[in-house]
């Protein structure tokens, strides 16, 4: 069931970097800081350097640069569950920019961002409830690089309105890769963009938007790896609603208006 409350949000030369198993090799960005983003490969996770508890939520402002440092939750954030009110590990304050962060188990609900935020290389290596919950009217979510793994339901929750930007990202086990909130008490139109990404089966949908609200869901060289049946749904369609109940499906084929994507959008490994 999506969610009914409202907790849930440089310029640069490019180069490839070939990932494992099979994997298609990606586009990464080489950013103006200097970083080069780890390959956003369902085979290549980064290594830690050393880890931090957290027992309380960590709130951003500015920019944070952890420094690959895992981060996992201990205390009220380490119950490994999946109910739908837990706090995150860090809470981003509007405008913030969280990079170079590894998230461990237990994952509690990963990352709350209150309004426009970048998540820069940021990885989930199980997540919990969800990897990362937008928030906000009219913001941009920026998520360049990463990955995250081992989703019981969604991994990004779109709780708020605007447009979310999903780039050189690898998910991998997972039911939902990105999803509109479906029965949020405030409902807005929602843009999501996924570019240069990798999804790594199992998994159900890629995307999920509402079509009443005019959401749109755009992909762009996207790589599917292990599902050589094709069951994963590039966009599903949903007629979302603002009471909690549950949304009705209305539809998932490529229309150009709500799921904007072509055959040669999709690559099959």
């Amino acid at each position: 069931m999506t969610r009914q409350h409202g907790t849930r949000p440089g310029t640069g030369k490019r180069r490839v970097i070939a990932g494992g198993l099979g994997a298609a090799a990606l586009v990464l960005t080489t950013l103006t800081s200097g970083l080069t983003l780890p390959t956003a490969s369902a085979a290549t996770w980064p290594s830690p350097n050393g880890s931090e508890a957290v027992g309380a939520t960590k709130p951003v402002s500015g920019s944070v640069d952890g420094g690959m440092k895992r981060y996992y939750g201990t205390g009220d954030l380490g119950s490994g569950g999946q109910n739908e009110d837990q706090d995150p590990i860090f809470q981003l304050a509007d405008g913030a920019t969280l990079k170079n962060v590894i998230i461990g188990a237990p994952a509690a609900d990963g990352i709350h961002c209150s309004g426009s935020c970048t998540l820069q290389n940021v990885w989930w290596e199980d997540v919990g409830e969800d990897a990362a919950t937008f928030r906000g009217t009219g913001k941009t979510f920026t998520v360049n690089g990463g990955g995250a793994r081992k989703a019981a339901d969604k991994i990004f929750q779109f709780n708020g309105g605007g447009t979310l930007n999903i780039s050189n990202f690898a998910g991998q086990d997972f039911k939902t890769f990105v999803r509109s909130c479906g029965n949020c008490s405030s409902q807005y139109k929602r843009t999501i963009n996924v570019t240069n990404t990798e999804i790594t089966a199992p998994g159900s949908v890629i995307g999920g938007i509402n079509t009443n609200y005019g959401d749109s869901l755009t992909l762009r060289g996207i790589t599917i790896v292990g599902d050589s049946g094709k069951k994963i749904v590039p966009c599903q369609k949903y007629i979302g609603n603002n009471t909690g109940a549950e949304p009705t499906k209305n539809g998932s084929d490529a229309d150009g208006t709500y799921c904007k994507y072509s055959a040669s959008d999709l690559t099959y490994r």
